[in-house]
C-alpha cells in the first residue's frame, strides 16, 4: 500500500509525518519504522510522527524513535502542531494528546511554543542532573563542547541507566541565561542536531543547580536556537514552554 508522508524539521531534528486518521499505518511493525527512518535506505529521519483523531483533543500525536520505540519528543511535538495546521485540524492554538499526556501549543509565524509537562522528578547528582521531561534525560556540564566526544561518552552514559536508558545532554554555559547543548538520543543511538525534551531538561537542571536565576533560558543547539521558559513553585517546574521554529521540508510517497 502506498502512503503519502510529509517531512518536517525543528532546528534540525527531522521527522516523517503521517496523517494516520484512517489508521492504516502499521504501528506495530518496528522494522518498517526503522527502515523508513534509515538515512541510507529509507526517507531518513530521527523519528516518525503519526497524527490521529481523539474525541477529547484536537488530535493525538504518536511518536516513534528511529528504532521503533515509543516516547514523547518536544521538537516532534512542535512539528506535529505545524503539520496539524497544514491538515486544517487547528488554527493557531491547540490542545493535543501525546505519550506523556496533554499539551497546549501556540503558533506565531514559524515559531511554535509548546507547553511541556510539569517537571518534578529531578535528581541532582555529584556531576550531573537527571530529569524526566516527557522522556529520560541526563544533563552534564562540560568544557569545550566543540571538541567533546558526544557520541562515545553519550553512548556510555545512555546505557548506564536501567531500561529504557536515558538521553544524554552535554552543556556549556555561555552566559547567565544561555547554555549551548549537544545531545545523544536513545532510540536514535546517535547525536542529533537538536532535542526539545533535552533542552527543557537542561534549562531546568541549570536553574535547579543555581547556574542561573533566570526563568527564561536561551539554548543554542547544533541545528539552531531554542528557548525554554518556566515558573518554579516549591521545587516543581510548571508552565514550562519550549519555543522554536518548525518547518515543512518536502512530501513523498512510501510503501507500507
Amino acid at each position: 500500500m502506498k502512503l503519502t508522508f510529509f517531512k518536517y524539521q525543528g532546528t534540525g531534528n527531522d521527522f516523517v509525518m503521517i496523517d494516520n486518521r484512517t489508521k492504516i499505518f502499521p504501528k506495530q511493525n518496528t522494522d518498517k519504522i526503522s527502515q523508513i527512518c534509515d538515512r541510507h535506505f529509507g526517507v531518513g529521519a530521527d523519528g516518525i510522527i503519526l497524527i490521529e483523531e481523539d474525541e477529547n483533543f484536537d488530535f493525538k500525536m504518536i511518536y516513534f524513535n528511529a528504532d521503533g520505540s515509543e516516547t514523547f519528543c518536544g521538537n516532534g511535538g512542535r512539528c506535529a502542531v505545524a503539520f496539524a495546521k497544514q491538515l486544517n485540524l487547528i488554527e493557531n492554538k491547540t490542545t493535543f494528546l501525546a505519550f506523556d499526556g496533554k499539551h497546549y501549543a501556540e503558533i506565531n509565524n514559524d515559531i511554535i511554543s509548546l507547553q511541556m509537562i510539569d517537571v518534578e522528578e529531578i535528581q541532582v547528582k555529584e556531576n550531573s542532573v537527571f530529569a524526566y521531561t516527557g522522556t529520560q534525560h541526563h544533563v552534564e556540564l562540560v568544557d569545550n563542547l566543540d571538541e567533546y566526544p558526544v557520541f562515545a561518552n553519550g553512548k556510555k552514559i545512555r546505557y548506564s541507566y536501567s531500561d529504557p536508558g536515558s538521553n544524554v545532554n552535554f552543556v556549556q554555559q555561555i552566559n547567565e541565561n544561555t547554555f549551548r547543548v549537544r545531545t545523544y538520543e536513545k532510540g536514535v543511538e546517535d547525536e542529533t542536531l537538536a532535542c526539545g525534551t533535552g533542552v527543557t531538561a537542561v534549562a531546568i537542571a541549570m536553574h535547579k543547580t543555581n547556574k542561573t536565576s533566570s526563568n527564561s533560558i536561551s539554548l543554542p543547539v547544533e541545528g539552531g536556537n531554542l528557548a525554554v521558559s518556566f515558573t518554579e513553585e516549591n521545587g516543581v517546574y510548571k508552565n514550562v514552554f519550549l519555543k522554536g521554529p518548525a518547518a515543512f521540508v518536502f512530501e513523498g510517497i512510501i510503501e507500507v
